[in-house]
């Protein structure tokens, strides 16, 4: 054979193989998946973000027909399992429960991360809200923000409140409250909501934000007393509780968020088919009493939704972290 056929023969082979390489990656993305699927929780076990992702790995796993697979990986606000699903495999085999702490506060605090909010996952979808509120101790006086805001101004910085953590949404939500209402309060962070609750109902702080997950059943059982909540709408399970905004700060909404997402790079029929069995899953009747159970909003969005809600929240988060100087611990 000729150098000149053997070229050409050479150049035939190599395009068969890319064709035959790219049919390949064509029907495996069809066929997706074909084998179990990682779910990575940034959070302990046996909260309520661990439960809501194991109702959707349950969910998801029906819709896609194999099992999908829950690793919890707490630590660092999210940051330790974020950073594993950024740097897995984009193959849809590896997804990630994401929330506003890791997609819109990290960033905003932490000046490096080992992850990029927009450029380092793939969005998939919303799948519910996690409502804050602000309460009170039974021997804090005042019942309305009304009130608690004339306290604060008449003895400027002697009202502290509590959260679970430094950097946190609940931190977030007490410092832009303070900025909405123009009062200073002392910001009393703790290692989690149960010492922080603990703490209010022993009268060490006056008033918390926290989650409506975390306060409900001491609402319920009269140990402390909802002032108001910081969502734009009032909650079904405190029905009588304003928001912030209807006690005269229109426009003030805070809150925190969970999302489904993977590594940058997903192959859009991958993407395609998991933002399906997701809305499949998270529409359900089923699903949306389940979250009301667990405290949460139902708050289903697509991909798309998921990255404008980022790239809304994200300079928002930043100028309210720089306004009020929240730094991560």
């Amino acid at each position: 054979m000729s150098k000149k056929s053997l070229r050409h023969f050479l150049r035939g082979l190599l395009a068969a193989c890319t064709l035959a390489a790219a049919s390949t990656g064509s029907l495996a993305q069809a066929d997706y998946p074909t084998r179990p699927v990682k779910l990575l929780i940034p959070f302990a076990p046996g909260g309520a973000t661990d439960v809501l992702g194991r109702l959707l790995a349950s969910g998801l796993g029906e819709k896609l027909r194999q099992p999908v697979v829950v690793e919890n990986k707490p630590g660092a606000s999210t940051v330790i399992g974020a950073s594993l699903v950024a740097k897995a495999p984009p193959d849809g085999y590896t997804l990630l429960l994401g929330s506003s702490s890791t997609l819109t506060i990290n960033p905003a605090i932490r000046p490096s991360l080992p992850y990029d909010p927009l450029r380092s996952f793939t969005p998939i979808g919303m799948v519910a809200d996690m409502s804050l509120v602000l309460v009170a101790g039974e021997a804090t006086p005042g019942k309305t923000l009304k009130d608690i805001v004339a306290q604060a101004k008449a003895e400027p910085d002697k009202l502290s409140y509590g959260s679970f953590g430094t950097g946190s949404s609940v931190h977030f939500g007490g410092e832009m409250l303070k900025s909405a209402a123009g009062i200073g309060m002392v910001h009393v962070p703790f290692n989690g909501s149960a010492p922080s609750l603990t703490a209010l109902m022993g009268g060490q702080v006056q008033v918390a934000v926290d989650t409506l997950v975390a306060t409900a059943p001491l609402i319920k059982a009269g140990k402390i007393r909802p002032i108001a909540v910081l969502s734009a709408q009032r909650l079904p399970l405190l029905p009588q509780v304003p928001t912030v905004a209807e006690s005269g700060y229109p426009g003030f909404e805070m809150g925190t968020w969970f999302a489904l997402l993977g590594p940058a790079g997903l192959p859009p029929a991958v993407q395609q088919k998991l933002e399906q069995a997701l809305a499949e899953v998270a529409n359900t009747p089923e699903m949306k009493k389940k979250l009301a159970e667990l405290g949460l909003t139902h708050a289903w969005g697509n991909g798309a939704a998921l990255k404008a809600r980022i790239e809304t929240e994200l300079p928002r988060m930043r100028a309210a972290a720089a306004r009020s100087d929240i730094k991560a611990d």
